[in-house]
């Protein structure tokens, strides 16, 4: 149904739903005083860390940090979306989810427009596997069974064919309605610039669909039987298929072993299904993209333990380079990263079926550890015995060391440099604080500089153009969503927002929050937000860090607030008086000081 949920409905829900009971039917949980406590479902750990609390209707892990209420807990542990997790709980206490704005066509549109996406990727989906039955897919299925896949693990992956020809699913698709301009937009025809006319994206090829973690087809990957290129096709950027996000074979991983310990990251498809078809489950493969933070933060959320496989030939190691990077910003305490290298010319493919499966899985158990595989790059091609070049290694490895967390492997890595170099760690220590110091005083001087302008303040390392193109009002947003407390530090009244920007009236309804009191948490505020627009937005900025130091943090939002408040005096009293006129009108509840600001405009204007 569209529309949106009342965030009353919400709140009643959570009030009537017991926490304990919802994570309780998922996890042995031991009465612990007022509390309940139990192996955290969210990482690997042998003594329990995880609490759930009835009196607060809270969970929270203190090994991991997972926190939340019990819609939380559902979109988290069973991966649903908000508003299933809503549907799910009010089901258990046989209420209806109402609904804000059911009428409204452009909600409607938006719920056709997404069921319309599941229907017609499953649909295709469905296409695929039939047409592997049919005679005219007997090269593909000869090229499966070459490769040693059982009927078992092709159903377990859905394998399927597209036919050779141009409009077999676009027909197909046709046939049951589905006009070919969605066809398009969710990857499965191709249209021509010049003539318009539309075609098949996948021609005779072996189809793999690509799932979500709750097994809905998102896209599709096509290997190809003949001599076309490329080798292997993937579906475009669509509404709902991000491959800087989506990990092929997670899902599957996921139904195979349910609970997981480690997961091996390949290159590709067939990689995923070899090892599969060997009794390895614990494999997935980014589709065609190097490894993000995104596929790694989601990978992390399952399991503490990812292992890099890659070539040992030249790109391989490069591909383990850049995939380290990547990594090092999220190596929390707890985590493991490993890279295994394979004998150049082999791939997991040949190496499991040449080797057998326990051979494989030998050399994943001695993958080299994150901190060996850097320490090994930086001393690559150098000589260690000449002083520049061990200045230089030492320089790689405290770059790397430098983009970690806080934390024990950070210490560790920082004292095991100074055991191969000879430099006292006191003196490695110090580097990195006189380099986040200089950050610090650059951003300050720079700060300090601009709030006596009428331009919004700099952040160090961001250019003033790349500044200037930034939401400015979201900067501030940013800085309140990662530390609630700086709310502190603002004016008692928000006519400081800049009424104009697309986030004032978000951030007046986040500072109103917080100064009441009711969060301190930056989890617990996004709770409050979940399954709204707003929740996105937050989300957003809080999946990435303030540009400035964190204690510098409380000196960038005074200088925004000093900014705004510059840009609000130099609006004519005729600008100002409409801006909260119009807000009084939309139903938004101004403060006691914007309402005497109000009358003094008015008075003023009628002068």
């Amino acid at each position: 149904m569209a529309g949106q949920i009342p965030q009353r409905f919400i709140d009643d829900l959570l009030a009537r739903v017991d926490v304990v009971e919802v994570v309780g039917e998922r996890v042995t949980l031991k009465k612990s005083g007022r509390n309940h406590s139990g192996l955290c479902p969210f990482h690997q750990e042998k003594s329990p860390s995880f609490t759930v609390s009835g009196d607060k209707q809270f969970y929270h892990c203190f090994g991991c940090g997972a926190n939340g209420n019990a819609l939380r807990f559902l979109m988290e542990y069973d991966k649903m979306r908000f508003p299933e997790a809503v549907e799910y709980l009010a089901s258990r206490l046989g209420l209806e989810v109402p609904r804000e704005g059911a009428d409204d066509p452009r909600a409607q549109a938006r719920e056709r427009k997404h069921k319309e996406a599941v229907n017609l990727l499953e649909l295709a989906g469905s296409f695929f596997r039939e047409r592997l039955k049919m005679p005219e897919a007997n090269q593909a299925r000869g090229y499966l069974e070459k490769r040693g896949l059982s009927a078992e693990v092709q159903q377990l992956f859905g394998v399927g064919y597209a036919p050779d020809a141009w409009d077999g699913l676009k027909r197909h698709l046709g046939e049951r309605g589905i006009a070919e301009a969605t066809q398009v937009e969710y990857g499965l025809l191709v249209q021509h610039e010049e003539s318009g006319r539309t075609y098949d994206r996948f021609r005779d090829r072996v189809v793999f669909p690509i799932r979500d973690l709750r097994g809905r087809t998102l896209g599709f990957g096509g290997r190809v039987l003949g001599d076309a290129k490329p080798k292997y096709l993937n579906s475009p950027e669509t509404p709902v298929f991000h491959k800087g996000r989506e990990l092929y074979g997670l899902y599957e991983a996921r139904q195979a072993l349910g609970r997981l310990d480690r997961l091996l990251i390949v290159e590709g498809y067939m990689d995923v299904l070899a090892l599969a078809q060997f009794g390895i489950h614990n494999v997935v493969a980014t589709l065609g993209t190097a490894t993000t933070e995104d596929h790694l933060a989601r990978l992390f959320r399952l399991v503490p333990d990812v292992v890099f496989c890659f070539d040992g030939d030249r790109a391989g190691r490069q591909a383990a380079v850049k995939a380290m990077e990547t990594v090092l910003p999220l190596m929390i305490d707890g985590r493991q990263a490993r890279f295994l290298f394979l004998p150049e010319g082999e791939d997991p493919d040949t190496i499991v079926r040449g080797e057998g499966a326990a051979a494989f899985e030998e050399r994943v158990e001695c993958a080299s550890p994150l901190s060996e595989f850097l320490f090994e790059q930086a001393a690559q091609g150098r000589d260690l015995g000449h002083l520049e070049e061990r200045e230089r290694y030492a320089t790689q490895v405290l770059t790397a060391v430098d983009r970690l967390p806080e934390g024990v492997l950070k210490s560790i890595l920082l004292t095991e440099l100074s055991r191969r170099t000879g430099v006292d760690v006191a003196r490695f220590q110090s580097l990195l604080e006189k380099g986040a110091e200089k950050a610090g005083m650059a951003a300050d001087a720079t700060n300090r500089a601009t709030v006596q302008s009428n331009d919004p303040p700099a952040v160090a390392g961001t250019s003033r153009a790349g500044k200037l193109a930034l939401d400015q009002m979201g900067r501030t947003l940013q800085l309140l969503v990662h530390e609630p407390g700086l709310v502190e530090r603002l004016p008692d009244s928000d006519d400081w927002c800049d009424q104009d920007d697309p986030d004032a009236s978000l951030c007046r309804e986040v500072v109103k929050l917080l100064k009441a009191g009711r969060y301190r948490n930056s989890q617990v505020l996004l709770a409050h937000f979940l399954g709204t627009p707003e929740g996105e937005r937050l989300a957003a900025l809080a999946s990435q860090a303030p540009l400035v130091p964190a204690g510098l943090r409380g000196t960038e939002l005074d200088n925004w607030v000093a900014y705004f408040q510059r840009h609000q005096r130099k609006r004519s009293p005729r600008e100002a008086y409409d801006s909260l006129l119009e807000r009084a009108r939309n139903g938004e509840a101004l403060s006691k000081e914007e309402r005497q600001h109000l009358m003094q405009l008015l008075a003023e204007l009628k002068k």
